[in-house]
């Protein structure tokens, strides 16, 4: 019980990533809140957890709302007394719009870098207020491997991740004098429902081909290394940006033409 007793704030939390924080945070013995914006959705996920003895619990934040994110750490504090964990799961792009320099319109790039920047910035401003008041806390940023390795695409996303790896040591600088840790966790192409759905099987066969394990991550791989990141365990683990990609960008520009040529085994 890796979390027991500890408090746990998780956004963008009905699926995917997110949702396997939760339960993986939740079975460490965490009370987790799960932010988002799908009410319906949150209280069918926290029925869920508390029909097998969970304590997860749901607080409302929308992300296109400024204030929201603010007002989901008040009602967390509220509740609870404090926040010991905050886990900045958000992120969001237009993948149909989001395109190269050529081809992004500026309200595109600009909107896309301020959602996912405002995201972390503001819950992280007001989570570490009040666990300075409690004696320290860890901030986990979701970012994403597209944040330093650059794509053919996306470059409203990629760099909105740049800027969230370079917050992220940061907040750690500014905030260790207060006890509170803040590292990064930077998936690579992970088998979410939305990458199964949204990507077709081409791409994601082409993608593959240069990840040396050979294979997409799994959302409860990510999810493990949030738990390590919110335990004590990583008590002194700070700023770091934490790459689980399968060794995607490692290797040479030619990996997937080479691979399988230079082994005979």
């Amino acid at each position: 019980m890796r979390l027991e007793n500890k408090i746990v704030l998780v956004t963008a939390s009905t699926k995917g990533i997110g949702y396997e924080t939760v339960k993986k945070c939740a079975k460490e013995g965490a009370t987790v809140y799960m932010a988002a914006r799908n009410m319906s959705l949150a209280k069918e996920k926290t029925d869920e957890f508390y029909s097998k003895g969970f304590n997860v619990k749901f607080v409302y934040n929308d992300a296109d709302n400024e204030a929201s994110f603010r007002d989901m750490i008040t009602t967390v504090i509220e509740n609870e007394g404090r926040i010991d964990v905050l886990i900045n799961n958000f992120g969001t792009s237009d993948p149909q719009k989001d395109l190269d320099l050529a081809h992004t319109d500026t309200d595109t790039f600009i909107s896309t870098i301020s959602k996912n920047l405002r995201s972390v910035f503001i819950a992280s401003q007001e989570a570490a207020k009040h666990m300075a008041k409690s004696g320290g806390g860890s901030i986990i940023n979701i970012s994403s491997v597209g944040g330093i390795v650059p794509d053919i695409s996306q470059i409203g996303y990629g760099t909105s991740k740049a800027a969230i790896n370079y917050l992220t040591k940061l907040i750690a600088v500014q905030e260790a004098k207060n006890n509170i840790r803040c590292n990064a966790i930077l998936p690579g192409m992970t088998a979410t429902e939305a990458v199964k759905n949204k990507l077709t099987d081409n791409f994601k066969d082409l993608f593959i081909k240069h990840i040396p394990l050979g294979r997409m991550g799994l959302p409860e791989e990510i999810a493990n290394a949030a738990v390590f990141l919110a335990s004590d365990e990583s008590a002194y683990t700070t700023g770091q940006i934490l790459t689980i990609s399968g060794g995607f960008g490692l290797a040479t520009p030619v990996y997937s033409d080479l691979v399988g040529k230079a082994d005979k085994r």
